[in-house]
Formats: C-alpha cells, structure tokens, sequence
C-alpha cells in the first residue's frame, strides 16, 4: 500500500510538472531559435521570457495542480487507519 502511494505521488509530481517544463522548453526554444537568426548572443535575454512563461503557466494551472494535491492528499487520509 505504501509503494502503491509513493508510486502515485511520484506520478502526480512528474504530470503537475509537466505544464511549468513544457512553457520554459518551448520559450527557450523560441528565444534560441530568435538569437541563432539574429546572431545575438545575450544570456541573459532568454531569462525574462522564461520567466515570463513560467509565472503563465503557473498561474494558468494553480487551481488543476492544487486540485490534484487535495485529491492525493485526500486518498491518502481515507486509506489511514
């Protein structure tokens, strides 16, 4: 039973993670590709817009991760003894 939990809370980190991972993949991606055609080669101009993505995507899917949580969290506490 424990393993069992483990197993579906290292899933649900892995699946609420997802969305944060695939917005800085994809700007990265963008500011790269933006930076290898202009030939500016600034570091610290891919931060701003991956930062910019991420606060997004966090704030797109706070209210489904924090759903997820409370129904782990829930499961969990009803199979307690």
């Amino acid at each position: 039973m424990v393993v069992r939990i483990a197993q579906e809370a290292l899933l649900l980190s892995l699946l609420l993670s997802l969305p944060v991972l695939a917005a800085s993949l994809l700007v990265g991606l963008v500011v790269s590709f933006l930076q290898a055609v202009t030939q500016i080669q600034d570091h610290a101009l891919s931060f701003v817009p991956k930062i910019l993505a991420v606060a997004v995507a966090l704030m797109v899917s706070a209210g489904w991760m924090g759903g997820e949580i409370v129904r782990l969290a829930s499961r969990l506490f009803s199979h307690l003894p």
